[in-house]
């Protein structure tokens, strides 16, 4: 599947510390690998949104809008349900550099460093449906006023939300990775139960596919799907014994597409059925 590249693949003509685009599409699209090259606001208008990052993974409709940081993640974009209406966001991106200036500007407190993720969501109101409406118009023009005024707008959205989620929240859009290994770990932990795929943890963990392996099985003295196949086998025995979920249930859930294969992997591991095991 090939990378998109955002703001670069949008053909935005100007490309600076803030960019704006009315993203408009008549075609769903199921976890597509994407590399953002600046933070990006998505106010979602119309259709339903599903991230994953790094070590977060967030799914909305139009009741909502994301913050996702500067990245790779994988992307489904469904149109709306029952609808003739295309899949509409307006996507606001803006530089690590604008993050710092608005932090400069407005305090001289020193945060520090703690986990944070990749993605935030928050629900729409009515100061942000203004907000939109206002970025709609801003896209419409020449891209050298949009950049003064695109400047303008960063501004105030980012005062609002300090009101709301103060200082720490601005450093945390601005957090470096420095510790790679601590990183690769993160996403592995974090995604174990998820079905992605070995390409898409690669594509998170920014790796191909054969560093990805050789550094998982560095680390996890396994291969990857041996490894994740006995993670899911073990939240499989949890949800049976804690739960008292039926293996029919849960099949599907922790990456079976049929449940003989499901027993069959079970049985292999623990020596009974999910039936004898419950």
């Amino acid at each position: 599947m090939k990378i998109v590249n955002l703001p670069h693949d949008l053909n935005i003509k100007k490309q600076s510390h803030f960019n704006v685009f009315d993203y408009k599409t008549s075609e769903e699209c199921h976890r597509q690998m994407v590399s953002l090259h600046q933070n990006t606001f998505s106010f979602l208008l119309e259709g339903s949104k599903e991230v994953f990052s790094d070590k977060t993974s967030i799914a909305i409709e139009n009741s909502n809008f994301l913050l996702m940081k500067k990245g790779h993640c994988l992307m489904t974009e469904k149109l709306p349900p029952n609808s003739l209406e295309n899949y509409r966001s307006i996507l606001f991106f803006f530089s690590n550099e604008a993050v710092l200036e608005f932090i400069k500007k407005h305090t001289t407190q020193i945060i520090e460093k703690h986990d944070q993720p990749s993605i935030y969501s928050f629900k729409y109101d009515d100061f942000i449906k203004t907000f939109v409406i206002s970025l709609v118009e801003i896209s419409k023009l020449p891209s050298k006023i949009q950049t003064k005024l695109l400047t303008l707008k960063f501004e105030e959205l980012m005062m609002y939300l300090k009101e709301f989620k103060g200082i720490d929240f601005m450093y945390s859009l601005v957090t470096i990775i420095d510790n790679q290994l601590q990183h690769f770990n993160t996403i592995i932990e974090t995604n174990k139960l998820k079905k992605l795929t070995i390409k898409e943890l690669a594509f998170l963990s920014n790796m191909s596919v054969s560093t990805f392996k050789r550094e998982f099985e560095k680390h996890f003295n396994s291969s990857p799907s041996k490894w994740f196949q006995d993670k899911r086998l073990e939240h499989a025995a949890f949800l049976l014994k804690n739960k008292l979920k039926r293996p029919t249930e849960i099949f599907e859930e922790i990456g079976y597409e049929n449940l003989s294969s499901f027993i069959q992997a079970f049985k292999s591991k623990f020596g009974v059925t999910p039936k004898q095991f419950q």
